[in-house]
């Protein structure tokens, strides 16, 4: 699908990231013997990748914003367009061998997501979308939700609490009441591609909190523009600033958000 020019520069830089990264992701297997030299080694393929991309992204709109994971904010010369992005999410899972990780890059204009980008680099599968576009998988395929509208036939992603992290019982209330209801729920940490695959029909709905918001600004819009319907998990807050979110195909969001809602 040919897209407008800023989401061109974007699937072109996360292409430039993305090979990179593959090229770094083929060394980690060298480098497990040592947790700190493994870790060490992904922390320089991340800024690397970060590289790259504020390269290609802010050489080819200087005035825009930036915001990103290591590079921190950057306030642009046009205040009204900001670049948000994750050069590696699923840092975890590249660290361990796991070919399961993303560059995420999403375009704000006043606020509002206009478009995005999931490039999973390692399955070559870009995931982009522009706000009344639609969503789409590499060059073709228009992305839908699934049509399955009943939750013992759904999976369902989510991200779990790791390292202490002060969510773990939330978390474990929201398993308790999910998982009688569902064929299943999966953690593979990335939540960009989570989203994606909600966008693909791959999972029936996904939720989270304690995101950032590079972690989801982009694959909401994808999932959105796939035919999701999305809200924060507070009614009343805000999906990308509060880092929280309830992602589903219409058939079975209401009953989905009233299952997490309860707590």
């Amino acid at each position: 699908m040919p897209g407008s020019a800023n989401l061109n520069i974007m699937m072109k830089a996360a292409r430039k990231a993305g090979r990179s990264l593959v090229k770094d992701f083929r060394e980690v297997e060298n480098l497990q013997v040592s947790m700190k030299g493994a870790g060490d080694f992904v922390s320089r393929a991340d800024i690397a990748a970060e590289n790259i991309l504020k390269e290609e992204l802010l050489g080819a709109r200087p005035t825009y914003g930036w915001l990103a994971e290591e590079g921190g904010e950057i306030e642009g010369k046009d205040p009204t367009r900001r670049w948000i992005v994750d050069p590696l999410d699923g840092t975890t899972n590249f660290l361990h061998g796991l070919p399961h990780w993303a560059v995420s890059i999403a375009l704000e204009h006043k606020g509002e997501i206009v478009a995005g980008v999931v490039f999973d680099a390692a399955k070559d599968e870009m995931f982009y979308a522009e706000r009344g576009e639609g969503a789409w998988l590499n060059d073709s395929l228009r992305l839908r939700v699934s049509g399955r509208h009943r939750m013992i036939e759904s999976i369902f992603a989510t991200g779990l609490p790791f390292g202490g992290r002060a969510d773990l019982p939330e978390t474990l209330q929201d398993l308790a009441r999910l998982l009688p209801a569902t064929a299943g729920v999966r953690r593979f940490g990335a939540a960009s591609l989570d989203l994606a695959y909600v966008a693909a029909g791959r999972y029936e709905g996904y939720w989270e909190r304690g995101l950032q918001p590079w972690d989801v600004a982009a694959g909401l819009l994808i999932a959105k523009e796939a035919g999701a319907l999305v809200e924060p998990v507070n009614p009343d807050g805000n999906m990308v600033e509060d880092g929280e979110a309830i992602v589903a195909n219409e058939p079975i969001f209401s009953q989905f958000a009233k299952v997490i809602r309860k707590g």
